[in-house]
């Protein structure tokens, strides 16, 4: 089954659900997944470690250049300290969700097309 798109569109922008990995080795966006309990998130990692803010920074920063938008339309809404967040990112909803689905199946499909 094909997981639902972890973000939701909103007149100013999106809200986007994250699992994030930090400590991940690479800044980089590794596609949606379903949680245990049916909700879908969009794997992010990234290489700064979970410290005073520094992953929740790095996330930000990722996620506004894999957007192209500034690093202050990207905000926190929840999850500071947990690996599960919730993101809002200020912006054209219908322009930031072409690019997050691009974004999300290029890692899905090269994640299944290993030979």
């Amino acid at each position: 089954m094909v997981a639902k798109e972890p973000w939701r569109y909103a007149a100013s922008g999106i809200s986007i659900a994250l699992r994030v990995t930090p400590r991940g080795g690479r800044d980089d966006i590794d596609g949606i997944e379903q949680l245990a309990d049916g909700r879908s998130v969009l794997k992010v990692r990234v290489r700064a470690i979970a410290d005073g803010g520094e992953a929740n920074k790095a996330v930000l920063v990722l996620l506004a250049k894999s957007l192209g938008v500034p690093k202050a339309s990207v905000k926190l809404l929840s999850g500071a300290t947990s690996r599960l967040k919730q993101i809002a990112v200020d912006g054209d909803p219908v322009r930031l969700g072409e690019t997050l689905r691009r974004l999300a199946s290029a890692k899905s499909t090269d994640a299944k097309s290993i030979d």
